[in-house]
């Protein structure tokens, strides 16, 4: 068993196309507080040592500008960039605008992270527990297994009133191991039922109590021996896509299709709720402002 304080890795490099700006820097409360802020606050209070953003670099000046000055002090914190040319020389698509996805940013953090750490989006809230049921696994698991886990949470708690959402699709065994991941890239609520795209351009309906990942996942460094060679296999199968994205979820598929590694499935009883949308922004200032109002939260988090 191991008691080192695990690593909180935020993945913020994304362009907030749907969002129509820069998600993780937009701010919610009177106070100014971004969502990151709660993710942060959480991880703290969970017993994480260190913080490791992902970011591009034309945000390190802003990143560091507000978050340096709130976590002096409290934990470590480390910059590592996700940029579009982080790739073979061959592959470098002068085309492309969108980062690579999710798993190439973990891609990123080789060699940077050597402990137990999880991932999560800089978007999302995910509440407390969900932090505290993470922090205290990563705690309890040796560094040199493949023991992974994630926070999964009720498809119907994590889908916006105003659009199409992306999900992790979880089927789970008995004993509460994930066996499959599968990225739905478009799940939406049509006429109140909700439904995602069959592949074929067509939607069918899915379960509201679908078992989803909202990128909130747990792992060893051990993890970093697998993504190299599946990064690879993907940019061969996408190197004239200028949209295709690498995602966490697929890189967590073969682990577990491949028997080499185990994941954990930790139920959260949080709420969760986030920005697709400019249009979800008011739920969530409303969300925010009622747990500061209730007490969750400070109203100054950071004095």
């Amino acid at each position: 068993m191991t008691e080192n304080k695990p690593t909180l890795v935020i993945l913020a490099a994304g362009m907030g196309s749907r969002y129509g700006g820069l998600k993780q820097m937009d701010t919610f409360t009177p106070e100014g507080d971004t969502i990151i802020d709660f993710s942060l606050f959480d991880a703290i209070q969970a017993g994480f040592g260190k913080i490791v953003f992902v970011i591009r670099k034309t945000l390190e000046k802003e990143f560091k500008t507000i978050f340096n000055k709130k976590l002096s002090g409290k934990l470590e914190v480390e910059y590592v960039f996700q940029e579009l040319e982080n790739v073979p020389e061959k592959y470098i698509n002068l085309e492309r605008v969108k980062p690579w996805g999710t798993g190439h940013a973990l891609l990123m953090l080789k060699g940077v992270i050597k402990e137990n750490f999880a991932v999560i989006n800089a978007d999302d809230f995910y509440g407390r527990q969900a932090f505290n049921a993470i922090a205290e696994k990563l705690k309890h698991t040796k560094k040199d297994s493949y023991d992974f886990c994630m926070v999964a949470y009720a498809l119907k708690n994590t889908v916006s009133n105003n659009g199409y959402v992306s999900r992790g699709e979880c089927t789970v065994n008995t004993k509460d191991f994930l066996i499959d991941v599968t990225e739905r890239v478009r799940i939406e609520r049509i006429d109140g039922a909700l439904k995602r795209e069959d592949g074929k351009g067509g939607m069918i309906s899915i379960d509201e109590n679908t078992t989803v990942s909202m990128n909130i996942w747990g792992f060893t460094p051990k993890c970093f021996e697998f993504i190299d060679k599946l990064f690879l296999e993907f940019l061969e199968e996408n190197k004239n896509s200028n949209k295709a994205e690498f995602y966490l979820p697929a890189i967590v598929n073969n682990m577990i299709t491949t028997e080499v590694a185990s994941v954990k499935v930790l139920e959260s009883d949080s709420k969760w709720f986030g920005v697709t949308y400019i249009d979800d922004k008011y739920k969530v200032e409303k969300e925010i402002n009622k747990l500061k109002e209730n007490g969750v939260y400070p109203s100054k988090m950071w004095n």
